[in-house]
């Protein structure tokens, strides 16, 4: 009877601290979401060149080759989001990986 008591009680105690334990981290888990929704999202949709659109912005040049019968190769594609004043959201495969970031 005292033996098995006693295994008892370390086994109750037990399941009242992993209770404990399963709470906070659902409370730490609930504050880091909401934490990382609320900081990230601004900062994804934050004007990443801050001068775009004006007449000085080093970024709006793009250069292009062709080669014989190739399909021509640019810059635009990388820089012209930027120089219109994008995005993190806007850049091409880092606004897909952005998205997928809360908030």
């Amino acid at each position: 009877g005292a033996a098995q008591a006693a295994e008892e009680q370390p086994g109750a105690a037990t399941g009242e601290t992993l209770s404990a334990v399963t709470g906070a981290a659902g409370i730490a888990a609930g504050a880091l979401d909401s934490a990382t929704t609320h900081s990230l999202g601004p900062v994804k949709d934050l004007q990443i060149n801050p001068l775009a659109g004006t007449g000085t912005d080093p970024l709006d040049n793009t250069v292009g080759t062709q080669v014989a019968d190739f399909q021509p190769v640019s810059t635009a594609a990388l820089t012209g989001p930027l120089s219109d004043g994008g995005s993190l959201t806007d850049l091409p495969l880092v606004g897909q990986v952005a998205g997928l970031l809360p908030g």
